[in-house]
């Protein structure tokens, strides 16, 4: 059976460690789609920062985690005598994420990724988000037709109508979330399909 993995990393990896209380090794994860589920792909769809990076959204579906590698390395080269100590950290911790990203590239995940926006909310409070929902339900659907089932990890109530109209075209469809992080309306929908994140923990867990 063809099968294609979604992942909705915004949701289902929410907080990380601190969240989760354990950490989870990518590779494992990769490894344990392709055992279990002989997956032929595994898209990840996440934000990330890319500082002042040219990004162009019409040309691009993802951004180009190697470009902007090269590209905030040579800002803090260039720019080191004039960057505060704050802005270097904050860089560095960019590039720590993009690093990471570029693991799960060898690990073969898929990235579709989005650069992260800073939005002020109605109280004056700065909130940083990168929403990849739209671009998951396009791949949900764009790619309909060249799996059998889809295997879906989100807790994510928006996903329900894609999800439903996967099922009604005969797809397979499994949900695996974090059971408190997840909607009751994808628990129903899913059903006996639903599978708790958190029983691969003794499979997926970053050895310590």
């Amino acid at each position: 059976m063809r099968t294609y993995v979604f992942i909705d990393a915004s949701n289902l990896f929410y907080g990380g460690r601190k969240s989760l209380g354990w950490s989870i090794d990518h590779e494992k994860l990769a490894l344990y789609f392709k055992s279990k589920y002989e997956a032929n792909k595994v898209y990840y769809f996440g934000g990330v920062e890319i500082h002042d990076f040219p990004f162009d959204y019409i040309k691009n579906e993802t951004v180009p985690i190697n470009d902007v590698s090269i590209y905030l390395v040579d800002f803090i080269e260039k720019n080191k005598y004039n960057l505060s100590d704050v802005i270097i950290t904050l860089i560095n911790r960019y590039l720590k994420r993009i690093r990471f990203y570029m693991k799960l590239e060898k690990f073969g995940y898929i990235l579709v990724l989005k650069p992260v926006k800073t939005h002020v909310d109605g109280k004056g409070i700065s909130q940083k988000k990168a929403n990849c929902d739209v671009d998951m339900t396009l791949y949900l659907i764009r790619y309909k037709d060249d799996y059998d089932r889809a295997l879906v990890l989100t807790g994510d109530g928006d996903f329900l109508s894609a999800l439903k109209y996967l099922r009604d075209n005969n797809k397979e469809v499994l949900v695996l979330a974090r059971s408190p992080r997840t909607a009751k309306e994808i628990k129903k929908f899913a059903g006996d399909k639903f599978l708790d994140f958190e029983f691969l923990r003794e499979i997926i867990r970053m050895d310590e």
